[in-house]
């Protein structure tokens, strides 16, 4: 599985950062998958998230570990909407399969490129998880 992926769902919730213009927006994120080797994740086309990365694709992702530590993303975002990347992300067992349906013009999947990812204790320096692709 991908080291990005298999973190990620360890961490269960995760925040996903984004900016507005000067202003950062962090929302709550449970959603990410492996297509082709790669890291995935999703939204609608309707939702703020959306049209914030269509204008600057730069994200962080953060979610705390049980025990204390935490794990830190910084990725850039390529959408990838071919059916059967979107497929394999409302097949996981964390897609958004209630809300979307592969192909429906609504559902955006996105591939992490770019990734830098760290965890961080308060105790020992970082954990290099991953650094880009």
């Amino acid at each position: 599985m991908n080291r990005i992926v298999e973190e990620l769902k360890k961490v269960k919730v995760f925040f996903i950062g984004t900016a507005e213009g000067d202003q950062p927006r962090v929302r709550p994120f449970s959603s990410v998958a492996e297509f082709e080797g790669n890291a995935y994740i999703c939204c609608g086309n309707h939702k703020e998230i959306y049209r914030q990365l269509s204008v600057n694709p730069k994200i962080e992702l953060c979610g705390m570990y049980d025990g204390g530590t935490w794990l830190r993303v910084t990725a850039t975002v390529v959408e990838d909407n071919r059916v059967e990347v979107q497929e394999a992300v409302l097949n996981d067992p964390t897609g958004p399969k209630q809300l979307y349906t592969a192909g429906d013009g609504r559902f955006v999947t996105y591939r992490l490129t770019e990734i830098k990812a760290l965890k961080y204790n308060f105790y020992a320096a970082p954990e290099v998880i991953k650094e880009h692709d």
